[in-house]
């Protein structure tokens, strides 16, 4: 396949530089992009003029990896793009394996395309990039390790280097490994890879390639994001957070009317994929209808505490036989497909991490809704769950956490600090504020407490301790 099939936007070298405006709806700082990057012109576009689908396809990387990631960001008819020389795009010529991880239709394949066409921009030629797509019928043939070697040696005979390799859900391939490990040996090509599988990918990744790859983990769409997808202004975000509330992040909503119906059946056909293909196909698992009423469960029960033995006793309730093993397998195949989360739980006081009682939170809030339907009465789980997927688009740690028997919704570290946070719906009275802010009052450091809500005029600062609106939490702007 010529990369160039591809379609995403071109860019044009040289075009005229201009910084963000300091009056646009959704600032820098707001959506965590350093601004000192610069703003380009895709090329044949003018501002102002309608950008396809394809070209908004983007997914901002972690935080963790800041210093390798890079930015394509839609506004007004431009775009942000790190320029040439930055070192945000150093990893890409560097000797080491990239591996995107995550769910299916978060974003994967987009960023691949992004990639071949930045190097397109940099005068690599077409026959120096090849791209294979697993899920595409045309790499069909591509059935095991021996032809994707094969497959990669023969396109790129003659072709002198440097040369692009990238794999699309390279887990579809048995022993891809050895292949990716042979590649970076022979120095045949640079390599980058996708998966949807978080443990396989691990689990091969630390035996022939370790020490040898660089993970960037692809996450749905942060508010931010939905927002510039949508193109509204921030001061019509009190409506679109209630449409991100019901249907989630993924980038590909985008390409609907946002309305119940379309939307719904998307988001379950999606989920539906997943549980067939990522989870029962690849685990060959012979009890669907007692994995069902375990994702039910733990879709049910997003942000709270939960264990392997409690899903099991619920189980035994509904007349189902399913050991505590089986409910622990179960829900690491759903972490694996990145269907769901697990959530360590640490005993701060002690501190030490509990074994038992732990969190689940979903991949994706809007498959949830695609399997469960929406309903307004879950909101506070999830609007945990939506602060737990914002602070790991910026590069944090999640846990949670008890001091004495008073629960702690999130503990958020990173190497450069760390931060405990409580979510609530709103505080609507004096016994609502006690109880979110007492328990932050008790641990006695002076890393950052926060408390957050939906109440757009409350303003509280308890020793030190601060009340923020949550909706300007997740786009990182300030309140007043």
């Amino acid at each position: 396949m010529n990369p160039r099939d591809l379609t995403p936007p071109e860019f044009l070298a040289g075009s005229e530089v201009r910084s963000p405006s300091a009056s646009s709806g959704l600032t820098c700082r707001a959506l965590g992009i350093d601004p000192r990057i610069k703003v380009v012109e895709p090329l044949g576009q003018t501002p102002g003029s309608k950008v396809s689908f394809e070209s908004k396809c983007f997914m901002v990387l972690s935080d963790r990896f800041r210093c390798a990631r890079m930015f394509f960001l839609e506004r007004d008819g431009r775009w942000f793009q790190e320029t040439p020389t930055s070192p945000g795009l150093s990893p890409i010529y560097k000797p080491v394996i990239k591996v995107i991880t995550g769910m299916r239709r978060v974003g994967k394949s987009s960023i691949v395309r992004l990639l071949i066409q930045h190097l397109e921009g940099r005068g690599v030629p077409a026959p120096a990039l090849l791209y294979i797509n697993k899920e595409s019928l045309e790499w069909d043939h591509v059935k095991n390790y021996a032809d994707l070697y094969q497959t990669i040696k023969t396109a790129f005979k003659g072709v002198p280097k440097p040369r692009y390799v990238f794999i699309d859900e390279i887990q579809e391939i048995p022993q891809w490994e050895r292949v990716v490990s042979s590649i970076l040996a022979d120095d045949l090509a640079d390599v980058t890879i996708t998966g949807s599988n978080a443990h396989l990918l691990a689990s091969e990744l630390a035996t022939l390639i370790a020490g040898r790859h660089i993970e960037f983990p692809a996450y749905p769409l942060s508010f931010a994001e939905f927002l510039l997808f949508r193109g509204i202004q921030a001061g019509e975000r009190e409506a679109e957070f209630r449409l991100y509330l019901k249907y989630g992040g993924l980038p590909g909503l985008h390409q609907l009317e946002l309305w119940d119906d379309q939307v719904f059946q998307y988001l379950k056909a999606l989920y539906s994929t997943i549980v067939l293909k990522d989870v029962i196909g690849r685990h060959a698992v012979k009890d669907p209808g007692q994995l069902d009423l375990i994702i039910r469960f733990v879709f049910d029960n997003c942000g709270n505490i939960t264990s392997s033995k409690r899903v099991s006793d619920w189980l035994r309730n509904q007349k189902m036989n399913a050991g505590v093993d089986k409910v622990i397998n179960y829900l690491g195949f759903l972490q694996e497909a990145f269907l769901v989360r697990k959530v360590s739980r640490w005993d701060i006081k002690g501190p030490r991490q509990l074994e038992l009682y732990e969190k689940y939170y979903m991949g994706d809030i809007g498959l949830r809704h695609g399997f469960l339907g929406y309903r307004d009465g879950d909101l506070a789980g999830i609007l945990e769950n939506l602060v737990y997927l914002e602070l790991l688009h910026r590069g944090y740690a999640v846990s949670t956490g008890k001091w004495d028997e008073r629960k702690v919704d999130s503990i958020a570290q990173n190497n450069r600090e760390k931060l405990y946070i409580q979510v609530a719906l709103q505080l609507p009275s004096q016994e609502t504020i006690d109880r979110e802010f007492s328990v932050l009052e008790r641990i006695p450091d002076n890393h950052p407490k926060l408390v957050l809500s939906l109440d757009e005029f409350q303003s509280i600062n308890r020793g030190g301790i601060m009340h923020r609106n949550l909706i300007d939490f997740l786009l990182g702007t300030s309140q007043g």
